[in-house]
């Protein structure tokens, strides 16, 4: 790890953490969130947050072939049109830079989800970007992630 920003600056992932108590809050179901999470973190190549939301995934019951096809989502027949909605959602804010966000993309993202769900999904995925900046940028150890409810104390 370059810097271990967990201790060396705590406010930064009380900030963090903020965002996704923000998220939590909201009515969207966990199963979708982690399928969010998967996806941008694909994307980012974030080794790390790939470990980690495949395994907090699993240990909420998602289904081992929807993470593994989560990589190649449009092609997958075993997603929602929700969950799909929410993917191409993903991506779009995730490659802004080269997506623009196209309106059939928030098109499709309005069909499926409420004014407020949209915020919070939004919200989610400005969340796990930045997670996936600090892990990729500061080398976050691949592999490493133990679920809270796994560590031994």
């Amino acid at each position: 790890m370059r810097v271990d920003y967990r201790s060396v600056f705590p406010a930064a992932v009380t900030a963090m953490a903020g965002l996704e108590e923000a998220v939590h809050a909201s009515s969207l179901d966990a199963e979708l969130l982690e399928l969010v999470k998967l996806r941008a973190s694909q994307l980012n190549g974030c080794g790390y947050c790939v470990d980690m939301h495949t395994k907090d995934a699993k240990a909420i019951g998602v289904e081992d072939q929807r993470l593994h096809l989560a990589v190649v989502w449009k092609e997958a027949p075993v997603y929602s049109p929700r969950e799909r909605a929410a993917l191409a959602w993903c991506e779009a804010l995730t490659i802004l830079a080269s997506s623009e966000v196209p309106d059939e993309v928030y098109e499709q993202v309005a069909v499926q989800f409420s004014p407020e769900e949209i915020v919070a999904l939004t919200l989610a995925i400005v969340a796990i970007n930045g997670w996936n900046r600090f892990a990729v940028g500061l080398r976050s150890p691949v592999g490493s992630y133990v679920r809270r409810d796994q560590v031994r104390s």
